[in-house]
Order: C-alpha cells, then structure tokens, then sequence
C-alpha cells in the first residue's frame, strides 16, 4: 500500500492538484487558496432521520449481515449514534436489502461488492478531478454545484448504459453464459518502466493508455470490463472486430501514441456476473498476452478459424494474415495452440514478431 494513502483524502487531492498545477505553469501554488479543500462539503442529504442501527432495524437485517454488507460496499464499521440516513436512503436500501428484497443474502453481499468496487474508484477519480478544479484560481463555481453537476451527468450516462444493457439481458438471468472474445491488452516492461520515470509521468502513461484502449474498443462494438494496473480487461462479439481492435491497438504503438504493448485474445463461452467475466477464455486470453512479443497480436485456436471464415474480403483493410506459432507452454495449459494476427496491409513496426510458418 503507497504511503500517500496515510495522508487525508482531501489533502492528498489537493497535493495531486497542486502537483498538476506546477507541472502546467500556471499561477504559483501559494496564490491557490486550498484551505477550501479542507472543508468537507455539505452532505448530499440534507435531511437524516435514522442512525445506522434503526436503518438495520428497520429493513429487518440481521446486525452480522449488515456489517458485511456494509463492508462490502467498502465502508469500515461505523457505530456512530447519529442519524446520517434519511427517508430516501431508506426506500433505496429496502429494494435492495432485508426482508422486502428479492435476492438472498449471498447476492446481496455480491451486488454490494460490486457497486462498492466500482463506485469507490470513480469517486476516486472524480474526487481528483474536482480537488484540481477547485485548486485553480480561475475556477469561481462553488463546490457543491461543481458536484450536483458531475452527479447529474454521471446519472444521464448510467442510464443510458442502463438502457443498452437492459435491451440484451432482459430476458436473461442475473448470471449468464454468453459466446463472446475476451480480449487483454496491457504495457511492455511496466515494472521497469514505472521505477524509472516520475509519478506524473507514470500518471500520464497510464491516462493515455486507459484512453487509447477504451476509445478503440468501444468504437469497434467492445466493452472495458476491468483495467488491472497496466493491462485492460475488455469483450467484443464479433471475432473480425476483435481482430481489428487487437491490430488498431498495435497501430497507435507503432506511432508512438501508445507505449510498446502487446494483446491476447480467446473466444469461448464466459460467465457474465456482476459486470465481470469468468471462464477458460478469459484464462488463455490472459496467456496469450502474457506470452506475446512485444508489438504483437496472440489469438486462440478457436477465434484463429473464426477470422480464417470470416469474409473479410470485402474490404482489404480487414484482411489479416493469421500465422502458427510453437504452441505455448503457460501456466494451466502445457501446449497451448497460438496464433499471431497482423493485417494484410504491412504495417511499420519498431517491435520484435513471432515469425514462424503461415496457415492458410
């Protein structure tokens, strides 16, 4: 755990902000009133009416199932006597939890896990985003605002998102198999590199890299499902556009808008749960990226015959050439079958290619 988490979180914003705003040369730091930051803003709700302990009462949950589902929303235990819940919180927790909810107490834990994971680092984000804002002189708009404004689009966007998902998996379980390619992508030499350059470099690599992937993969029909430290998670449906995302990934490295990376590829049945994917694919995928040169695209046997069926003469720029290499010996699969994935269309590349015979 980095030693910057000891410090409060609004003062670890303010430093960040303060960092970001010396690097830009703008006004000196000593000109920027960030005593500002130190003062938490006003609670979202401005009308409590429960303590923690007649909220629980209240839903019917059982002290020991709320501490875990409180944790797993990933607060720490918190026995205060004052009433921080309103009326509105209530209604909220009660679809979700106690004895009017639908899901067991298993799935609510889960379902609070995964919103808590997920929330917890985009307040982290948005909270640096907010603290730069208000670090700078020229920004006059008062905090609160600036966080009625950022919620309302985050609504809008959840909704929207909301609204796709609900149109495939309406008539679907919570936990679902589905055929789709799993897809990692993630940046050669981090280690070496992240001990090498300064923290604001660092924080820029992996902004540009974050931003380049998921740019790519939603405009190819994709979806992130996780970024992990210097590597992306992401799905797309259709096997030619996996492809393309791989090799369009590859193109920005080669023009130097992303650092030397390399991705993997699997198609194959996973479980969808809870955002997130499982299964054999999501394990190769992983491989194949780990065990690929850097500059390259590493894809399965399976999505290897799916492009190789695919009609992709249509247009030459999603033609590929698609080439055998040694099968792989990685953890859990002692010959793993790969295939390295290029367009057809020679590209420039700075990087070492697996080079071994092609298949037609």
């Amino acid at each position: 755990m980095s030693s910057e988490r000891a410090v409060p979180d609004s003062r670890l914003a303010a430093r960040r902000a303060a960092d970001r705003l010396r690097r830009k040369e703008t006004e000196p730091i000593e000109d920027v009133d960030t005593q500002r930051l130190l003062v938490p803003p006003p609670l979202y709700n401005p009308a409590p009416k429960y303590t923690r302990d007649e909220l629980v009462a209240v839903l019917g949950v059982l002290p020991e199932d709320a501490g875990k589902i409180w944790n797993a929303f990933g607060f720490a235990k918190y026995d205060t006597p004052e009433k921080i819940f309103s009326e509105a919180d209530m209604e909220a927790f009660r679809l979700f939890v106690g004895r009017d909810s639908c899901l067991s107490m298993r799935s609510q834990i889960a379902a609070a896990r995964a919103i808590g994971q997920m929330t917890t680092r985009l307040a982290d984000w948005q909270a640096e985003q907010i603290a730069e804002l208000a670090a700078n002189p020229r920004f006059n708009l008062p905090l609160t605002d600036a966080i009625e404004a950022l919620s309302h689009l985050q609504t809008l966007i959840w909704r929207r998102h909301l609204d796709l998902n609900l149109r495939q998996d309406i008539e679907q379980s919570t936990d679902v198999e589905v055929d789709t390619v799993v897809g990692f992508v993630d940046i050669v030499g981090y280690t070496s590199l992240s001990r090498r350059i300064a923290l604001y470099e660092l924080e820029d690599l992996l902004e540009g890299f974050e931003e380049n992937v998921h740019e790519v993969v939603a405009a190819h029909g994709g979806q992130v499902i996780k970024t992990l430290g210097d590597a992306v998670m992401f799905t797309v449906p259709s096997a030619p556009e996996a492809a393309v995302i791989g090799t369009s990934l590859q193109a920005l490295a080669d023009d130097d808008i992303l650092p030397a990376i390399r991705v993997g590829l699997a198609r194959g049945h996973v479980l969808s749960r809870l955002g997130d994917v499982f299964g054999e694919p999501v394990n190769i995928a992983s491989r194949l990226c780990g065990s690929a040169y850097p500059g390259t695209v590493l894809v399965d046997e399976i999505l290897a015959a799916d492009l190789k069926e695919a009609d992709l003469k249509a247009d030459n720029t999603d033609a590929f050439r698609i080439r055998s290499i040694p099968p792989l010996s990685v953890r859990g699969y002692r010959r793993l079958k790969a295939f390295n994935v290029e367009p057809a269309k020679p590209r420039k590349s700075r990087r070492r290619k697996h080079s071994d015979d092609e298949t037609e």
